[in-house]
């Protein structure tokens, strides 16, 4: 089960349905998918959307929707990622065209970093950010997170960065 989770302006909650054509619309974005491997047909955005509530089935933790409150309209994505081929989750996020520039990125990552330091007990966590990526490298850098020694992420450049436990 998802829990929903709320911030001052946000609701963050499980992936519904009909939440995927924006998601595709995310997907098939060359812009918004520069730095996460580039865009993506229907059918492989479908793939992706439908892992995310998967994770949830396996790990107990994943990406949630990402929802202004007073709206129906899913501004992005925030939450955990962990596939097998890393060794902790890392601390996600991305947002729709339209809904950048208003500090959701921020709201969200920093109400899952307390979800999962107070709910399920995870150590500080981790992000992985292409070296193009400003936008999300001023993210890290505004949730208070720590540069690591780059490394590679599916054989692509990453910078690391980890955060601290929320006080």
């Amino acid at each position: 089960m998802v829990p929903v989770l709320e911030s001052e302006r946000l609701i963050l909650r499980g992936w519904k349905r009909e939440d995927f054509p924006a998601y595709a619309a995310f997907c098939a974005d060359p812009e918004r998918t520069r730095h996460i491997g580039g865009p993506k047909s229907a059918f492989e955005a479908w793939t992706q959307f439908a892992a995310m509530p998967g994770a949830w089935a396996l790990n107990g933790y994943g990406m949630f929707a990402v929802v202004p409150k007073g709206g129906d309209a899913v501004a992005g994505y925030a939450g955990l990622w962990h596939p097998p081929l890393i060794d902790e989750p890392e601390l996600a996020w991305s947002l729709y065209a339209g809904f950048e520039g208003r500090g959701y990125a921020v709201e969200a990552a920093r109400r899952v970093q307390t979800w999962a330091a107070e709910e399920l007990r995870l150590p500080p966590l981790m992000s992985f950010v292409h070296p193009d990526n400003l936008a999300s490298q001023a993210v890290a850098r505004r949730l208070g997170a720590e540069p690591m020694p780059p490394t590679e992420l599916r054989g692509e450049p990453r910078l690391r960065f980890r955060h601290s436990v929320p006080a």
